[in-house]
């Protein structure tokens, strides 16, 4: 082994520079597992980011095991002997998915998903799971099983969701890297705030060969979150692929997709800037400047950055939107209704969704489907024109972690759980990858937003060669580091 040793806590490492001194055996894996459950340990009792982990004997001795092989010089892949946690929607051999729900607490996968499999295959060590709200519905993290996470900057506000627990342990380093799905924003809303890199990919890009429907439950998609973009890049190759199981996945051999990018030229770069949709997406004050101030940045840079008219109705999209996606959870509603005592023990939120759907015919799903279709001509439009598309990722700044969600956004009510997340349906709908973007903080300083950058169909590597020449101009926003919290004090009389 090398006489050289890191003198940096493992946990202080990026991903990549982790995955370096691992394989240079500057550090240990035993000694990468002890820094991380040492800082999970100390921290996300406050935090509650990552559930059900496994015991410290089991893990630390998977860790050896890295060790032993590398010594023999075999290395499972980038990730050998990093720790991870895979987002309770995901199944991991060993574990329950329970989707944080009372009906599924003791549920234990029967085999590991795609992503969790691919994952593991590069080498990484599965500590536990991140949390997550009830069965991924809304963009706040709360369940009745483990409780709410906290934002990993202010533990009184929101940490988003549904990855909110993999956001939260990005950013207060009790994990390297971090992975998620996202339907509504999930994996960009809670990167927005912690101030991390979050990557919904293209539809297809990465595929779910375990879903219990591969042909029409589509919006949803696994994705990668991380503190920079490479490691963002890098994950996203590691989870990519097409998967025989999922018929309409992208048809790029896993393994194929790059594990870098080159910074993109941002002279002549054209970005169409959405804005609120010419008012008509209900904004906290404040987030259209700090957006704003992001894109200034570009342009500064020598992007070109112009307003961009829709040129498509937004509140038919949002009927669309509305039929598909209670078509789509209904289905995963009516499977827990069929365990006993079960309806009094689905949120309620779940049981609208389901409820709704009853008065939803073949029909109307058709009609909404061509709506659908209509709306994506228009967004293939706007991406002839512009390079990428921005917009606000989130409506709001996080809200108290006590409420279920926003009553009232920009002086506007609510009329569902999930309007307040309006933004995140366009690049959902129209199957692009989109990625959130640290953009900046609230007035008080504790609050990060973030920027959200839409890309043309399948351009998942163009979209993170933009992420990554817009990563070279925010490095005051990426030295910022959460505060670190104040420990209760274990003194005793």
């Amino acid at each position: 082994m090398s006489q050289e040793k890191v003198t940096v806590a493992p946990t202080e490492l990026n991903a990549h520079e982790l995955s370096a001194a691992i394989h240079a055996r500057t550090l240990s894996c035993r000694e990468v597992m002890l820094a991380y459950l040492a800082r999970v340990d100390r921290l996300n009792p406050l935090f509650n980011a990552i559930v059900n982990r496994a015991s410290s004997t089991d893990l630390l001795a998977q860790a050896d095991v890295c060790d032993q092989e590398l010594a023999r010089g075999h290395s499972r892949g980038w990730m050998h002997g990093m720790p991870q946690a895979i987002k309770d929607t995901g199944h991991v051999l060993g574990f329950p998915t329970t989707l944080g729900a009372p009906l599924l607490k003791d549920a234990m996968a029967t085999q590991d998903s795609t992503m969790a499999a691919r994952m593991k295959a590069a080498g990484c060590i599965v500590i536990g799971k991140t949390n997550m709200p009830e069965m991924g519905l809304g963009s706040h993290t709360f369940n009745p099983v483990f409780g709410a996470t906290p934002n990993a900057w202010d533990r009184a506000v929101s940490a988003g969701g549904s990855s909110g627990g993999a956001g939260v342990a990005l950013a207060q380093r009790l994990l390297p890297v971090a992975d998620g799905s996202d339907f509504m924003g999930s994996l960009r809303n809670p990167a927005a705030w912690a101030n991390v890199f979050g990557m919904r990919p293209s539809q297809g890009r990465v595929p779910n060969g375990t879903n219990p429907d591969v042909w029409l439950d589509q919006l949803g998609s696994d994705g990668p979150m991380a503190r920079n973009v490479r490691d963002l890049t890098a994950l996203l190759a590691t989870q990519a692929g097409s998967d025989p199981r999922a018929p309409l996945s992208i048809a790029l051999p896993h393994g194929a997709f790059p594990t870098q990018v080159e910074a993109a030229e941002l002279r002549g770069l054209r970005v169409g800037w959405l804005g609120n949709l010419n008012g008509y997406l209900a904004m906290d004050d404040g987030l259209l400047p700090v957006c704003e101030q992001a894109l200034a940045r570009l342009a500064a840079a020598g992007a070109v950055v112009e307003p961009a008219a829709p040129g498509f109705d937004p509140a038919a999209v949002w009927q669309a939107w509305l039929v598909w996606r209670r078509a789509l959870v209904a289905p995963k509603v009516a499977r827990l209704l069929k365990l006993p005592n079960a309806r009094g023990q689905i949120k309620p939120e779940a049981m609208w969704e389901y409820e709704t759907a009853q008065n939803t015919s073949a029909h109307d799903w058709f009609l909404a489907s061509q709506a659908r279709t209509e709306f994506f001509g228009h967004m293939r439009a706007l991406l002839d024109r512009f390079d990428v598309l921005a917009l606000p990722v989130t409506q709001t700044w996080p809200f108290p972690v006590e409420q279920r969600w926003p009553q009232r956004v920009g002086g506007r009510d609510m009329d569902t759980y999930h309007r307040w997340m309006e933004a995140t349906i366009y690049a959902t709908l129209a199957g692009l990858p989109a990625v959130s973007v640290p953009a900046g903080f609230h007035a008080n300083g504790r609050w990060p937003a973030g920027l959200q950058l839409i890309g043309a169909p399948q351009a998942d590597a163009a979209l993170l060669a933009v992420a990554a020449a817009y990563e070279t101009l925010i490095p005051d926003l990426l030295a910022r580091r959460p505060p670190e919290p104040a420990l209760p004090s274990t003194t005793t009389l």
